[in-house]
């Protein structure tokens, strides 16, 4: 009997020798071993134990630092970028994103081929050939012996077979997933996306580890390893945003007294999973001014004391959760046992006595159940009894899940409100024909600024063609005037900003600034000037020449015809004066009338 027992267990080391040999998903993936109750309360929804063997021969296993990675992809190494979207409310889902990132020049085309970008240069220079890896020529050839693409090699490293969605075989690359003792297996392109619900995730940081393989003819060889760390936490994801008018820095949680500010809570919920929960926020802006319970995500607050405030912000929602254990049933109280019942379990105990020591053994189980079955004050198993029943947990149950945020707010003086009064032409010199001056009397209410600056725009304010910033040195009364040049008439927007150290404000407005070419009166005036003076300057000088020319000396003759010449010369000059010198002809036409008396 002995060599009997020594040849099973024989049979039976050498049956298990194959599968320690073998190499397992937790040797492949990654040196953490989860506790076996994490391995109990952790179960993924379509996941399996990395305690699975690994089909070496057609996925290889390269350690970190073997010289195989340099020769895993041709023109270089692959990247892979591993990203979430945790943190992770627990009951969520959780979204992991793989991308692959190729060497210099090459890409992926819509056939999931790796190609060579046209006219791109990398060290190697322009290639010929245009494919990097040419998968489909290879899955052609692969696939030939048979029609049904049902090929050994087409399996993952467990030997589950691909699924075959339309368009499978243009996905060449394999990803592992492996995180809390299981793994998830995915066949897709340069790009994948897995989620995972969380509500059996334990809470905390967790590591999700990710290894990326690629075809090699009828095997795979691995291409490149990835980690990263999510998080899980009861605990509402809650980010608030503050923003106030004129405030210069809202980064530096630096407000203005007696300006509203506007709070806005983001609840990070990327999977929507309390799309249908009610959300309350309630408010403690730290000024004694109570607490505030509302349904919006967004509040307006004024601050009118200047100082350092604490800011609490308790959001409550109500989400799906696991049921609460129900409780315990009351225990029901001991029956007193009949003086029948003792005569009957005496009978029976006595007669049981005499059966011998094996059913001396068993006497405290029988008599129990005796004394239940014959007492008929003892109650039913449990579960018969319909009030138990009614206690059986609901499984859609909701729980009340809690956010909070915290900040430190200061409160300052600051400008608060700035407005244009007035706006001046100023004349410009003759010199700056193209240009125009214009002058904007400024008011502002709150603290005294330290600066301007101006911003000229198209008329639509999208268009910058013009910034000015100067300092100013304002009194009491906050009244100042900020003149501007344009160049070239049109409309403008003109955005006015008046600050100091902590606040900003500003006001806009559209001027039109007049034309200034020579059409306009002043240039018309001046030019009217200049051209008179001219023509004055020349009918002189003609006058002068003609003067002299006629001008000889001749002795007085009793001639009719030199009377007549005389008198012809003298018109036309007296006709000449009379045009271009109005105000030089003689007072008195009479004189005339005597002179030509004299000489007839």
């Amino acid at each position: 009997m002995e060599c009997l027992y020594y040849f099973l267990g024989f049979l039976l080391l050498a049956a298990r020798l194959p599968l320690d040999a073998a190499k397992r998903f937790h040797d492949v993936l990654g040196n953490e071993r989860p506790s076996a109750y994490m391995r109990e309360h952790n179960q993924l929804n379509g996941w399996s134990s990395d305690e699975n063997d690994w089909n070496e021969k057609l996925y290889p296993v390269w350690k970190r630092g073997d010289m195989r990675w340099k020769n895993s992809w041709k023109g270089g190494r692959v990247q892979a970028v591993l990203t979430s979207d945790s943190p992770a409310l627990v009951g969520s889902n959780i979204t992991f994103a793989v991308n692959l990132i190729f060497p210099r020049c090459q890409k992926e085309d819509a056939n999931g081929n790796i190609v060579y970008e046209k006219n791109c240069r990398n060290e190697a220079g322009l290639s010929a050939d245009p494919y990097v890896y040419n998968w489909t020529a290879w899955s052609e050839d692969s696939d030939g012996e048979n029609g049904t693409g049902q090929s050994h090699h087409n399996v993952f490293p467990d030997g589950k077979p691909f699924p075959h969605h339309p368009g499978w075989r243009r996905w060449n690359f394999i990803y592992v997933f492996h995180t809390l003792g299981q793994y998830f297996q995915k066949l897709g392109r340069c790009s994948v996306r897995v989620s995972v619900n969380t509500a059996n995730v334990t809470l905390g940081p967790q590591l999700m580890e990710v290894t990326v393989y690629r075809r090699h003819g009828r095997a795979y060889v691995p291409i490149a390893q990835v980690k990263d760390v999510y998080v899980v936490t009861d605990q509402i994801p809650v980010f608030v945003t503050m923003f106030q008018k004129n405030d210069r820095n809202s980064s530096d949680e630096t407000f203005l007294k007696d300006l509203p500010i506007m709070f806005d809570v983001l609840i990070h919920d990327p999977s929507h999973f309390l799309n249908y929960s009610t959300i309350n926020y309630k408010w403690s802006f730290g000024d004694n001014t109570g607490l505030f319970v509302s349904t919006n995500h967004t509040v307006n607050h004024t601050y009118v004391l200047n100082g350092t405030f604490s800011l609490n912000l308790t959001v409550k929602a109500a989400a799906p959760g696991p049921c609460p254990p129900p409780p315990p049933p009351p225990r029901p109280s001991k029956p007193t046992p009949s003086l029948g019942t003792w005569m009957k379990l005496e009978t029976i105990i006595l007669s049981k006595l005499s059966q011998g020591q094996k059913t001396k053994r068993r006497m405290f189980s029988f008599t129990a159940t005796t004394l239940k079955s014959y007492d008929s004050n003892t109650p039913g198993p449990a579960g018969d009894n319909p009030l138990e029943l009614s206690r059986i947990p609901d499984e859609n149950c909701q729980i009340n899940r809690y956010g909070h945020f915290q900040a430190t707010i200061t409160i300052v003086e600051g400008i608060l409100e700035v407005n244009i009064i007035q706006m001046t032409d100023v004349l410009m010199p003759v010199p700056w024909p193209e240009s125009s001056l214009i002058d904007f009397v400024v008011t502002c209410q709150g603290s005294i600024p330290t600066e301007v600056c101006t911003i000229i725009s198209d008329p639509t304010c999208e268009i910058t063609q013009n910034t000015v910033c100067s300092p100013v040195d304002v009194d009491e009364m906050c009244l100042l005037t900020v003149r501007r040049t344009f160049n070239g008439s049109g409309t403008y927007c003109v955005n006015l900003t008046l600050g100091d150290d902590t606040s900003l404000a500003l006001t806009s407005t559209l001027i039109s600034v007049p034309d200034r070419d020579p059409a306009s009166p002043l240039r018309m005036a001046n030019s009217a000037l200049i051209s008179v003076g001219c023509l004055a300057i020349f009918v002189t000088v003609i006058s002068l020449l003609v003067y002299k020319k006629h001008k000889e000396y001749n002795p007085i003759e009793n001639s009719p015809g030199n009377v007549v010449r005389s008198k012809g010369l003298s018109v036309f000059l007296n006709r000449a004066k009379a045009v271009f010198f109005p105000g030089n002809q003689e007072k008195d036409p009479l004189l005339k009338n005597q002179e030509f008396k004299g000489v007839s």
